[in-house]
């Protein structure tokens, strides 16, 4: 029997959001009220993978305060050496929720700290560096993103497969016997997230089998980010009470959709009206000059910023021209937008736009920063983006796409990575230091991979001269 039919779980009535406007005592009280008895107090790694320490609860503050150390030298991509200032993690309230999949534990975030100053190799401060610029003219950057996941197990035999087994369809997309089958999983996670305060308002099986999709309401950038690290967390751990594996792999298997993470955004001013949104837009795309000058800065540095949407060796097998057995990869190559175009890099759903580049194993700190970074160079360079390709790009053939004039975006991580490095946009912004270690540590990646002897060369090569 799949292992799902027998898990019953619910969040208990006192696992609840936390409660705005938090000071120290009201929040040593709600801790107190939920039973907590440790706090993690968490960041992110270059890779967007959450590192915590667990602090008794009774030392709370403590993370508020003086902060939480680390040695940064343990930590991927923070260029600290064993000999120097340790990384200090200091406590932002704002951030304190409860983990309701791990009763008894609370986490924060916070502003990642050396020597009493941010540091910024730091995703997120690097995030709320870019923020700030946003702010300076009186915008925020709202954001809804669609992190898409494989729901799997490993087998006896060592296979990785769908933890249904029942999950066979060509074209599984939408399918009601496959959502309903991981309903414990999807139920809890969902439960788990509305406890949080996260407002999901849909689930859907999507177009590979195993594969899966929970939407969550927009919030602003650096929220987002909080949000998708908690659902993160949070699906991570309750599929492995399951005995099985929530999968964020861009491409699990050749065969089927890689798994996405969608970026929908738009800016809004200090009343919150979209400032993206234009009624009068002749195009009848909704957008306004703003948001088309942004369009334009994203599609001028799209090279650059693929390699930190899509930022691992698997992400390139999701980036392909061309379709799986399922009927398509839903993974749009081609430097261009348009009018509700699923096949075109920028999609634009009316008022708003939507990056469909990025890959579920994304840094979303990082990603959301390297957006605002590509958009507002767009908006400062009053760019153009040209006329919207209001075309099918899939059912071209390769020459049709040549003479287009449409670019393609990076095929490989080598690629993405030349093309980071030939740009002064990245560099300047998200800072030259940060920019040098991410690509460093993404070229030993690659030469890594390429050192691998593969199943497939194996199979090909092994008696073939």
């Amino acid at each position: 029997m799949n292992s799902l039919d027998h898990w019953n779980w619910r969040v208990s009535p006192g696992q609840q959001a936390t409660p705005e406007n938090l000071t120290i005592a009201s929040a040593q009280q709600f801790l107190a009220q939920n039973n907590i008895r440790y706090v993690l107090a968490q960041f992110v790694d270059i890779y967007g993978v959450a590192k915590s320490k667990a602090v008794p609860v009774s030392h709370f503050e403590d993370i508020l305060s003086d902060g939480v150390g680390f040695a940064g030298g343990g930590v991927f991509g923070m260029r600290l050496a064993p000999h120097e200032a340790e990384y200090m993690l200091v406590g932002d309230l704002s951030t304190l929720k409860l983990l309701p999949w791990a009763p008894g534990y609370a986490r924060v975030m916070g502003t990642g700290t050396v020597g009493g100053k941010p540091h910024m190799m730091d995703t997120r401060n690097i995030l709320k560096a870019q923020i700030d610029r946003l702010g300076q003219r009186g915008w925020t950057l709202n954001t809804g993103i669609e992190p898409e996941f494989s729901l799997l197990e490993r087998r006896s035999d060592g296979e990785v497969r769908p933890l249904d087994d029942t999950d066979t369809l060509q074209k599984p997309a939408y399918d009601y016997r496959g959502l309903s089958r991981a309903r414990t999983f999807l139920e809890r996670v969902t439960e788990s997230l509305q406890a949080l305060d996260i407002d999901v308002y849909q689930i859907d099986h999507e177009d590979a089998n195993g594969q899966y999709e929970i939407n969550f309401k927009y919030a602003d950038a650096l929220t987002s980010a909080d949000h998708v690290t908690l659902f993160k967390m949070a699906a991570a751990e309750i599929a492995h009470e399951l005995g099985a594996i929530c999968s964020f792999m861009p491409k699990p298997k050749s065969s089927m959709t890689g798994n996405g993470m969608h970026i929908h955004c738009s800016i809004v001013d200090e009343a919150g009206k979209n400032l993206f949104h234009d009624a009068s837009d002749s195009s009848g795309m909704g957008l306004s000059k703003l948001a088309y000058s942004f369009t334009a800065g994203i599609l001028e540095h799209a090279k650059a910023l693929t390699a930190l949407l899509a930022p691992s060796v698997n992400s390139y097998k999701r980036l392909v021209n061309g379709r799986t057995a399922s009927g398509t990869t839903w993974a749009p190559v081609f430097v261009t937008y348009g009018d509700n175009n699923r096949t075109a890099m920028v999609r634009i759903p009316y008022g708003r736009i939507e990056l469909r580049v990025g890959d579920s194993g994304m840094n979303p700190y990082l990603a959301q920063a390297a957006l605002i970074a590509a958009g507002l160079d767009g908006v400062e360079r009053n760019l153009d983006p040209g006329p919207p390709q209001n075309i099918n790009f899939y059912a071209l053939t390769p020459a049709a796409i040549a003479a287009s004039n449409i670019d393609i975006l990076p095929q490989s991580l080598s690629e993405a990575l030349d093309a980071l490095e030939r740009s002064p946009l990245f560099k300047a912004r998200l800072g030259a230091d940060f920019i040098d270690e991410f690509i460093s540590l993404k070229r030993e990646e690659w030469l890594d991979y390429h050192r691998h002897v593969s199943d497939w060369e194996t199979r090909r090569y092994l008696t073939f001269f």
